[in-house]
């Protein structure tokens, strides 16, 4: 079974349908025009002054359907306007069921996407149209009621005001809808964040711990060989130095950023930490590694290094690998391609990371994950520079620029 025409009805805009059923209520108005037998008797043939005002306000109405989404309650005005001047044209005591649905549509948009203070506006001139007809063919003497027709101008009001209230009630729904899922969205990326800086923070207990580690392995060579081996003793306390200042530094730089409690349970209380592995911290050394990993997965990964590679400080070289890893995760997931590109670039003051691929171009299917999320929150914490965006060339990239303190790794 083909569902084409189902999803082109669902693409139609609100000012697409307001039209078409405004047409129709037009058409059906003027049908005696066309002398198709079986058509109502007695109905008045539209003159030579008629045809001018039901083109003019055809002109107006259809221009309020193209303005529904730009400007709804100016859309708004034309319709009823152009309402009000197809019921003179053809002489009708009231307005067609149809056209006054087109202005409950524009009622609607109104309410679920503009300010509150348009919406008492909008809905009295919704309801207000049909007396407003009424007024109108009073103004210019012409009969609330036809001798032989039951219906007069105020014929359906209730019926009316009543779609009018439902238009209301649905365009309200529509925009508690949409906040609730924004806020939804907001507050997932805010838990991907936590949950990111947490996973930093575990991260980061592991390269103090593996980094105190070596200080007491360097210190305690030290002190065995001092007396002997004073070249060896030196040389060992020179690595407790540097491992301590890389420590430190990498500390100084998380801390504050990291100083969030840990998201508490349905009972207020703190979830018990999760245990860290024993294993050493991954790095820039495993991106080999993971490219090969990818490939024989399918995807081919082409990493390309540039300038002269040297160890960096321990949160740096695990965010620059977890940034990769994620970024090739994406690829492998959504990008729909068979080949990645990632390059790596030592600066002497800054690391340039950069992902790009030939796929979809839109960075993965949204709903999926906050996978993005994670690597910003990264970069933030180590000021750097993050973008993510679909390559104009084709592809996805993803452009890092991390800044390496002076010194590091000497």
């Amino acid at each position: 079974m083909s569902t084409k025409p189902s999803l082109l009805l669902s693409r139609l805009s609100p000012g697409a349908w307001a039209a078409l059923l405004w047409c129709a209520a037009t058409l059906s108005s003027i049908r005696a025009q066309f002398g198709i037998p079986g058509m109502p008797q007695g109905v008045r043939l539209l003159g030579a002054g008629d045809w001018p005002l039901l083109a003019v306000a055809v002109l107006m109405a259809l221009t309020g359907c193209r303005l529904l989404s730009t400007r709804p309650l100016s859309a708004l005005a034309l319709l009823a306007a152009g309402s009000l001047g197809a019921a003179l044209a053809v002489d009708s005591v009231g307005l067609a069921f149809l056209h006054h649905l087109a202005l409950d549509i524009a009622l609607g948009v109104i309410v679920a996407n503009r300010p509150r203070r348009t919406w008492a506006l909008a809905f009295v001139l919704t309801v207000a149209a049909l007396p407003g007809h009424a007024l109108l063919r009073s103004l210019l003497d012409l009969p609330l009621r036809f001798p032989h027709r039951a219906e007069s101008t105020w014929t359906f009001w209730e019926t009316y005001t009543l779609l009018s209230v439902i238009a209301f009630l649905a365009g309200l729904s529509v925009r508690r809808t949409r906040e609730y899922a924004r806020e939804l969205t907001a507050r997932a990326a805010a838990q991907a964040v936590t949950a990111e800086r947490l996973r930093i923070a575990r991260e980061m207990h592991d390269s103090v711990a593996h980094s105190i580690g070596i200080i007491a392995l360097q210190a305690g060579a030290a002190a065995r060989v001092i007396d002997t081996r004073p070249d060896a003793a030196r040389e060992a306390m020179t690595a407790v130095e540097l491992a301590g200042r890389e420590t430190l530094a990498g500390l100084r730089r998380m801390l504050v950023a990291l100083r969030q409690p840990e998201p508490a349970d349905g009972r207020g209380r703190a979830p018990e930490p999760a245990a860290a592995p024993l294993r050493p911290a991954e790095g820039l050394a495993d991106v080999d590694r993971l490219a090969a990993t990818t490939t024989g997965a399918g995807v081919r990964v082409d990493v390309r290094w540039h300038g002269e590679r040297r160890p960096l400080p321990p949160d740096i070289d695990l965010s620059a690998f977890r940034i990769i890893q994620e970024s090739v995760t994406n690829v492998v997931r959504h990008a729909a391609t068979g080949s990645c590109r990632v390059s790596v670039g030592y600066g002497a003051e800054e690391l340039a990371i950069e992902i790009t691929d030939s796929g979809r171009g839109d960075g993965g299917t949204p709903g999926t994950g906050f996978g993005l999320v994670g690597m910003r929150e990264r970069v933030a914490l180590l000021k750097g520079e993050f973008s993510a965006a679909p390559d104009p060339s084709g592809g996805f990239r993803v452009a890092v620029r991390l800044p390496v303190p002076a010194g590091a790794g000497r």
